[in-house]
């Protein structure tokens, strides 16, 4: 009688300790997402030094499906939620959700739907578009544009979805959920850094339009991450998440041997071309993180749009006081090398010459003192969207 009276006290406070444990754990869903969307930039990068060097040989590439996985597996697991939440919610453990057609999800997982879906339609757009036009000249092509619209929807949709658990009852969650939001920022950011691919080579860091674009582009994911993320040093966080991957296709790539299936063939490469070394972007990112640990504290209109003056002014200063150097360094002799791999990303179409170790459009397109007030305008301007964005993002919890 004692040792049964004894369990009895066990039993009564084991299950509230278990109930509490599940409704605060993440939940396996959150890291398929994430995971999941993590592997289409991975996909990307490979898929450029693929057609860098091989040639677009069949549709069914490795890279091309690990692009797709990155959409169906979150689009997969997303309907399963959509499914799940509709008809078999768990008691007690309900969960915010959006209604549409009569269906309820959490609203990162309709973003994510949507997004596999145009994922899935680029595909063969995508196949009949090279059997109609030949290869690609250009990454920005109109099934390339679906495809990464479709991207950018699941990834955004994961960084939504764990972004709701983040902000509900933000102390009690577990400390994988901020590694989560972490990764989904990041791989935003690199995608986004693969996007603008053609107009970062360190060919174009001594002219203007690469700080406009810079200025454009990067400063988004960056200053958002800092707003939303419950976490000090967010956009140095991803930042080095995206140096990261990038630095481990720049190193792994070329270990693998390949040759060009396709002509005409100018430079004979006799292994898988490595994209350009990543942005010194954790620069930056380093001093947004500064900028907004002191003075980002509150929020307001006018408060932001001051805030986000004075981050597009250091983002242009900072990535000007390093990439202008480093891509001169990048361009010469010393860096090549397999770590810095200098003068390594050209494909089999390259020809050889004189422009590879040269600054493209200074002549045509220099950084006077005019370009370089447009950069700061567009890094203001994107600096202030991204904090709105990030706002935003704070308040997400459904």
């Amino acid at each position: 009688m004692n040792g049964s009276t004894q369990t009895f006290p066990t039993i009564g406070v084991s299950a509230p300790t278990e109930t509490a444990a599940r409704a605060t754990a993440v939940p396996w869903y959150c890291f398929a997402v994430v995971l999941g969307a993590a592997c289409v930039p991975l996909g990307v990068l490979w898929d450029i030094s693929w057609h860098l060097t091989v040639g677009r040989d069949t549709f069914w590439t490795p890279a091309h499906m690990m692009i797709y996985l990155g959409g169906a597996l979150p689009g997969c697991v997303c309907g399963w939620l959509v499914l799940k939440t509709t008809f078999w919610p768990e008691p007690g453990n309900r969960i915010p959700t959006v209604r549409l057609w009569g269906f309820r999800a959490p609203l990162g997982a309709w973003v994510v739907v949507w997004g596999a879906f145009a994922m899935l339609v680029s595909g063969p757009f995508d196949n009949w578009w090279h059997n109609a036009y030949g290869l690609d000249v250009k990454i920005v092509s109109p099934p390339h544009t679906i495809l990464a619209l479709g991207t950018y929807s699941v990834a955004i949709g994961g960084l939504l979805l764990v972004l709701g658990w983040q902000n509900r009852a933000a102390e009690q969650r577990s400390p994988w959920i901020k590694v989560l939001v972490l990764i989904s920022f990041g791989t935003l950011l690199t995608k986004m850094s693969v996007f603008a691919t053609e107009y970062t080579y360190p060919n174009h860091q001594h002219a203007a339009l690469f700080y406009q674009v810079a200025c454009l582009t990067f400063p988004l994911w960056l200053v958002a991450a800092a707003r939303a993320a419950k976490l000090r040093w967010a956009a140095t966080a991803i930042a080095a998440i995206y140096t990261v991957i990038t630095l481990g296709m720049v190193w792994v790539l070329p270990l693998f041997p390949a040759h060009p299936k396709l002509g005409p063939i100018y430079n004979p490469v006799t292994h898988m071309v490595p994209p350009p070394f990543p942005l010194l972007l954790i620069v930056p990112a380093l001093a947004i993180d500064l900028i907004m640990r002191g003075l980002g504290q509150k929020r307001g209109f006018w408060r932001d749009t001051g805030l986000a003056m004075g981050i597009g002014v250091v983002f242009f200063l900072l990535v000007l006081a390093v990439q202008w150097p480093w891509s001169t360094f990048l361009l010469s002799p010393a860096s090549r090398n397999p770590f810095f791999a200098g003068n390594a990303m050209w494909g089999y179409d390259a020809g050889f010459g004189p422009w590879r170790t040269d600054f493209w459009d200074v002549k045509e397109n220099p950084l006077t003192i005019k370009a370089a007030v447009i950069a700061c305008l567009f890094g203001c301007l994107q600096s202030r969207i991204a904090l709105w964005i990030g706002n935003w993002f704070s308040n997400v919890k459904r």
